[in-house]
């Protein structure tokens, strides 16, 4: 009786203790399917699925012709999961047979693949552990081409991963670097790079993928939540070879004279698209670190200066528009003229009286006969040509950077200044404003806005239209009598045999300024050549400008990049030679 007894205690006891123990598992059981199955699942996913970024490829600057100035590629960064980082086992696709591998060997092929010292990139790994033992994300070579990146990838080492990254490359290196600018770690820094950054940037993606237990990435495991979205295609009209030949002849003359600076620009007179926009010094974008401050952006745009000559063309147009003067009137140009207390204007030769037309007075360049014929007009009338022919006034480029340079106002300016802004001083002009105004004289008097971005291009869709609408600024009748004269320059002046283009009819100005400092004069000199062609019938207009040269201080010293920039212009466009020789305006009497 008491054996039975027992044995149903024990029976009872063993059964109690049973029901705990499942109750407890049950308990348990509920705990995860139920109550904390969404975190728990959430922190399985989480230590498994890896979130990766997509990026998007930056979109290319192009010239005229759908050439590269800018563009994108991708590059992968070589990464490793130092936690998991071990010897490993592969199975030969060849053989079938499983064959080890240890951590050095994989260190050594990355190695000689990526150029790199296999010490260096354990010492990446270690250093990383040393830091966090759990540590799952190492560097251990960045920005490799895609040929490395398939060739690693191809060795399968289980705990090396990669990470795509767009990358920014300038395939013609210095060409138009002046304009398109350049990106640096934090974007774009300069150009058009980041003057139309929101054509250009792309918008990134997102990706997972999922990772056993052994760090092994699993394969078809990559989900991707969101595509990239590529960045737009910025369409210029710069002609990367006139530019790249525009750059080399400027360079070559600013060195031979000593010049501390060059600007050159070429523009079609039809439309206003600027060919080719050339600086010296300049910035190479894929080496931005060895360039000067100075030469990182566009000094065709950013720097104003005082013209000095080729600011002449269009006082004397002003003066055919507004009907004060014609080509053939006979004026009598004394040695000097008298303005106001007591100063005086005088030309760059000393003479005594000459008789000049007025277009021996352009052809000659008289600063006397400009500012006798400049009496005709009232002060306002002058600064109203001004400001009509674009000075005073950002381009429509509205490059980044972009100065407005000076035109004093017309019940500001003193009796002597007035006079002075007519032969290109007191006043100051971007190499892009004289050009423009040129360009406007070249048209037959109506001056179209300066276009350097035909348009941003997505898909279907295309944006940043430029300005086309041209503005008349003086007639017809007073432009194209402008071009006759600015041709006698070429076919009389000492300087037009190097102005000269075989089979063509040049319509030219030169220009030597003197350079201000703390509002005095110096013997530092800015000298320039404007012109267009042909010039019965303009299609482009070209203006090259050396700053302080040493060997050479007159305009003469850009004539010779002028003349080999202009005969390169027509013979690229393949513009028609001239047929009709040009016609002989009397220039004295």
């Amino acid at each position: 009786m008491t054996s039975d007894r027992r044995t149903r205690r024990r029976v009872a006891a063993t059964v109690l203790v049973m029901v705990i123990i499942v109750s407890a598992f049950v308990v348990r059981l509920v705990d995860i399917q139920v109550v904390r199955a969404a975190d728990l699942a959430t922190e399985a996913e989480a230590r498994r699925s890896i979130p990766q970024t997509l990026q998007g490829l930056r979109g290319d600057i192009v010239d005229r012709n759908g050439v590269a100035l800018a563009d994108s590629v991708y590059r992968y960064d070589i990464t490793v999961s130092p936690r998991f980082v071990g010897d490993y086992t592969l199975v030969n696709s060849e053989t079938g047979e499983r064959e080890k591998h240890s951590v050095w060997d994989a260190l050594t092929a990355i190695a000689e693949l990526t150029d790199t010292d296999p010490l260096d990139l354990l010492e990446r790994i270690e250093t990383a552990l040393e830091t966090n033992p759990n540590s799952d994300h190492a560097y251990l070579v960045r920005r490799v081409p895609t040929d490395v990146f398939q060739q690693v990838r191809d060795l399968r080492v289980p705990w090396v991963y990669s990470e795509r990254i767009a990358s920014r490359t300038y395939p013609n290196g210095q060409v138009a670097g002046n304009l398109v600018g350049f990106l640096g770690t934090d974007g774009p820094q300069t150009g058009l790079e980041l003057r139309l950054d929101e054509c250009l940037s792309a918008v990134d993606g997102s990706s997972t993928f999922e990772r056993g237990a052994d760090g092994v990435r699993l394969p078809g495991s990559t989900v991707v939540h969101q595509e990239p979205i590529d960045g737009g295609t910025l369409h210029t009209t710069i002609d990367s070879d006139l530019q790249w030949f525009s750059q080399q002849k400027l360079e070559e003359q600013a060195r031979a004279v000593g010049a501390d600076w060059a600007t050159a620009m070429v523009v079609s007179v039809r439309d206003g698209h600027i060919i080719a926009a050339a600086d010296w010094p300049t910035v190479d974008p894929n080496d931005v670190n060895s360039t000067h401050p100075d030469n990182l952006g566009s000094r065709i745009f950013s720097w104003p200066y005082e013209p000095g000559s080729t600011m002449k063309s269009i006082s004397i147009a002003a003066m055919l528009d507004a009907g004060v003067t014609t080509p053939g009137e006979r004026i009598g140009v004394p040695a000097r003229y008298d303005t106001i207390n007591g100063w005086q204007i005088r030309d760059a030769w000393a003479h005594d009286g000459l008789k000049l037309t007025t277009a021996g007075i352009l052809m000659n360049s008289s600063n006397v006969g400009t500012s006798l014929l400049g009496e005709r007009l009232t002060f306002a009338q002058r600064e109203q040509y001004f400001r009509d022919f674009g000075f005073g006034s950002p381009t429509a480029v509205s490059f980044l950077g972009e100065e407005s340079g000076i035109v004093r106002p017309a019940d500001s300016i003193d009796g002597h200044g007035a006079y002075m802004q007519l032969f290109g001083q007191s006043i100051s002009v971007t190499s892009a404003q004289m050009a423009q105004a040129y360009q406007a004289i070249a048209n037959g008097g109506v001056l179209q806005p300066l276009t350097l971005v035909t348009g941003c291009q997505r898909e279907d869709e295309v944006t940043h239209l430029p300005e086309t609408e041209g503005t008349r600024v003086i007639s017809q009748q007073a432009a194209n009598q402008t071009v006759q004269i600015l041709e006698s320059v070429v076919t009389e002046g000492f300087v037009g045999p190097q102005l000269t283009v075989p089979g063509y009819r040049v319509a030219a100005k030169t220009g030597t300024a003197e350079v201000p400092v703390n509002g005095v004069y110096t013997s530092e000199r800015i000298v320039s050549v404007a012109g267009l062609a042909p010039a019965e019938n303009p299609e482009f207009v070209v203006i090259v400008t050396l700053g302080k040269p040493d060997t050479m201080k007159v305009a003469a010293a850009a004539a010779p990049p002028f003349q080999q920039i202009m005969t390169q212009v027509l013979k690229t466009f393949r513009v028609a030679p001239s047929t009709q020789p040009p016609p002989r305006l009397p220039t004295t009497w």
